[in-house]
């Protein structure tokens, strides 16, 4: 079995081959048996290795590729791995490869930080979704650190470059890489600080399903990534920066709910509350309490499925004349927000479409009008 990785102290180093060769099989063994897929690397470089030839001349998607089953490392993190014995025949055959982690496979979100030598973009690209006026002073703000440490303490929470209770890596060019793992089945996915679409702030990338992260100890000719401290284990995603993640649109379309009916006990709780305005005022209640108890969880309890429960059921109430629209969709977004502060544009999502849904099959009690 190939040796540990060696972590060296000193990132600034520069590689030499018997360095490189030593390295390499170590570490791609070391991340797959924690479960990290890996796949190599262009010899002295951050980029996967190139397609053979044949793919190369016939362009075609990796689900198509007959190189993956047959063990062959064409079209990048799609041929990420866990199997000891391809990993010792790629990098025993190649032991320049670098190593790459396919982050969506192995449970892994990774905040890359950079720090390279650029002007700053518009305000209100600065951290998107958060008006900076144009009282605030800027100067000084050079890089991801400094953006994500202001976003950090607007929410009153730690920098993740600070956080030394998970996996920190120092890159070559001066950034860094913060691991860490997600905590439930949520497809969060990869963004560039500097994109126009999904972004968590100014030069500050996120690794998710879509991409990958460069292994700790790999070598490049630029210099080597090298962890911090001595903690080698990403921890759990804080849940402030998964409502981060959320709010900015780290989260694809696809994973909203469909619409569901409602369950037999907000049925039951119609049905029982009857006619008149304190009756409603209860039943609505009884449906929100669900919603609201999301809010002793700091994430998880399948808030999403909750609150689109919720939202079907009263778009049933609001068809069959127990309520208003307006006062449902109050009623809903009042309790997500409570119960999940900042992520209001995906609340209102959830609940648009939960209400729809249900104005298409009226709920209506036993008893007389409200």
């Amino acid at each position: 079995m190939p040796a540990e990785p060696h972590f060296s102290g000193n990132d600034s180093r520069q590689p030499t081959p018997e360095s490189s060769v030593a390295a390499s099989l170590a570490t791609a063994s070391w991340c797959a048996r924690r479960g990290w897929p890996v796949h190599p690397l262009a010899s002295g470089r951050k980029t996967p290795t190139a397609n053979c030839s044949q793919c190369r001349a016939t362009p075609h998607p990796p689900s198509e590729c007959p190189c993956l089953p047959a063990g062959r490392w064409c079209h990048g993190f799609h041929a990420a791995t866990l199997d000891q014995r391809r990993i010792s025949n790629w990098w025993g055959t190649h032991p320049e490869f670098g190593v790459g982690i396919a982050c969506g496979p192995a449970g892994l979100i990774v905040i890359d930080i950079d720090a390279h030598a650029t002007q700053p973009p518009t305000r209100d690209r600065i951290l998107p979704g958060i008006p900076i006026g144009d009282h605030v002073d800027l100067t000084g703000l050079a890089n991801g650190f400094h953006t994500l440490g202001i976003l950090a303490a607007l929410r009153g929470q730690r920098n993740p470059a600070d956080d030394d209770t998970t996996l920190r890596v120092r890159t070559p060019s001066g950034g860094l890489h913060v691991w860490y793992r997600a905590t439930d089945n949520r497809r969060w996915r990869c963004s560039s600080g500097s994109s126009q679409g999904a972004a968590l702030a100014w030069q500050v990338d996120v690794r998710a399903h879509g991409g990958y992260i460069i292994a700790p100890a790999t070598i490049t000719r630029d210099g080597t990534y090298t962890p911090l401290d001595d903690v080698r284990e990403p921890a759990a995603l804080p849940a402030w920066l998964a409502q981060e993640l959320e709010r900015t649109g780290h989260m694809p379309a696809p994973s909203i709910p469909a619409p569901r009916p409602a369950p037999p006990r907000a049925q039951q709780a119609v049905l029982a509350a009857g006619g008149g305005r304190d009756r409603t005022e209860r039943m609505l209640a009884t449906i929100l309490a669900p919603v609201e108890a999301c809010g002793q969880v700091t994430e998880g309890a399948g808030f999403s499925d909750t609150l689109n429960r919720a939202a079907y059921t009263l778009g049933g109430l609001a068809a069959a004349g127990r309520l208003t629209e307006e006062e449902a969709e109050q009623a809903l977004t009042q309790a997500a927000a409570a119960a999940r502060p900042g992520q209001e544009h995906r609340a209102a999502q959830i609940i648009r479409g939960g209400l729809a849904a249900g104005r298409q099959h009226p709920l209506h009690t036993r008893r007389g009008p409200r």
